[in-house]
C-alpha cells in the first residue's frame, strides 16, 4: 500500500464564533475574592459553573421545601460524626430545616460515645492485634441495653437511644444529634446490618432484638420516603447500606401507591461512588425531580452547603 496524500482542510466548512451556542460565557465567571466580606458576598462571588452551580441550586431546593414545609430527611454514614459536624446538624434540626435522620449502626455508637465521654474513634491500628478493638465496656453495655428496651417497647433503634441518652443525662447530650433528636421529637431511623458494628461481639449484644429495633425503624423509614414528594433527600458519607435501603424503602411506597415522584435528591461524599450515584442520585430522579453529586469532604461541603442555604432563607426573609 502507498502512502496517502495528508488531508486537506482547504475546504472545511466553518461558522461564526459568534452565533455559535456555547458552554461558558462571561456572565458566568467568577468575581474576585476579598478579606472580610459576608457569606452571601462570597457565594454571589462564585463561577456558576459545574460543583459551584449545582451547590447553589441545592440551596435553593432546600430553602423552597424549607418554606413549603416538605419534608426533609438527612441520611449519613458514621463519618459526619467524627469529622465533628454534630453542632450544626443539631442546629439545623432546631430551624427546622432537617425534618429527620437515619443513620447505619456505626452512627448510635459514635454519636453516643460523644455523649457519654465526649470522644469516639479509637485507633483501630494500635488494638486490632490484641483483640481489644471495639470492646469499650460503656459503650457496648448502654446501647445493647437501649436495643433490648426498643424489641421490648416495639420501639425503633432511634428513638429508644435518643430517649436513654436523655434519661441518663450525659455531660455532652447537648452535642449529640439522638438526644437533639428526642428532645425536639425528630424521628431518627437506624439501619443495622448484623455484624458491622463494635456492638455486636459484646456479650448484651442479642440479634432478635437488634433485627427487631431496625426492621421498626425500616418501616418507620418508609413512611417517612412516602412523603417526600417535593422533598429533599440528602445521602452523606454512606457508600453502601443507605443508598441501598432508600430505593428499596421508595420502590415499596410507589408500590402501595404513594407519589414520590417529584425529588431532590443529594449525594455528599469525597468520592464518587456507585451506589449513591445509581441508587441515590439517578434512578430515584427518573419520574422527575433532580439529582446531586456533590463532592468534597465533608467537615467543608457541608458547612459551605449549610451557610448557602440560610443565605437563600435571609435573602428571602
Amino acid at each position: 500500500m502507498s502512502y496517502p496524500e495528508p488531508f486537506s482542510f482547504e475546504k472545511l466548512n466553518t461558522y461564526s464564533l459568534y452565533d455559535r451556542p456555547s458552554k461558558v460565557t462571561v456572565r458566568d465567571f467568577s468575581h474576585p475574592m476579598a478579606p472580610g466580606i459576608s457569606m452571601k458576598e462570597f457565594f454571589s462571588r462564585l463561577p456558576s459553573q459545574l460543583a459551584a452551580k449545582e451547590l447553589m441550586e441545592v440551596s435553593e431546593a432546600w430553602a423552597k421545601a424549607f418554606r413549603s414545609g416538605k419534608l426533609m430527611v438527612f441520611a449519613m454514614g458514621a463519618h459526619v460524626i467524627k469529622v465533628g459536624l454534630n453542632p450544626i446538624l443539631i442546629d439545623l434540626m432546631d430551624r427546622g430545616l432537617i425534618s429527620a435522620l437515619a443513620m447505619n449502626g456505626a452512627g448510635i455508637i459514635h454519636d453516643s460515645e460523644i455523649a457519654m465521654a465526649g470522644k469516639t474513634s479509637e485507633d483501630v491500628s494500635a488494638v486490632l492485634g490484641s483483640g481489644a478493638f471495639g470492646a469499650a465496656r460503656e459503650t457496648g453495655e448502654f446501647l445493647n441495653g437501649a436495643i433490648r428496651k426498643a424489641s421490648e417497647k416495639d420501639q425503633g433503634l432511634g428513638q429508644a437511644v435518643g430517649r436513654m441518652l436523655i434519661e441518663e443525662g450525659f455531660p455532652h447530650n447537648d452535642k449529640s444529634l439522638l438526644a437533639s433528636a428526642a428532645r425536639l421529637e425528630i424521628p431518627v431511623t437506624v439501619h443495622v446490618a448484623v455484624g458491622t458494628d463494635i456492638i455486636h461481639i459484646h456479650p448484651a449484644a442479642d440479634g432478635a432484638a437488634i433485627g427487631k429495633a431496625s426492621f421498626h425503624d425500616f418501616r418507620l423509614f418508609c413512611s417517612l420516603v412516602a412523603g417526600l414528594q417535593d422533598g429533599v433527600y440528602f445521602n452523606a458519607g454512606s457508600a453502601v447500606l443507605l443508598p441501598e435501603v432508600f430505593l428499596k424503602a421508595l420502590t415499596a411506597v410507589r408500590n402501595l401507591g404513594h407519589q414520590v415522584t417529584r425529588l431532590t435528591t443529594v449525594d455528599l461524599d469525597f468520592i464518587r461512588q456507585y451506589r449513591p450515584l445509581t441508587n441515590v442520585v439517578n434512578r430515584p430522579t427518573l419520574e422527575g425531580g433532580k439529582g446531586y453529586s456533590i463532592t468534597g469532604h465533608h467537615e467543608i461541603m457541608i458547612p459551605l452547603l449549610v451557610s448557602a442555604v440560610l443565605e437563600e432563607l435571609a435573602a428571602s426573609d
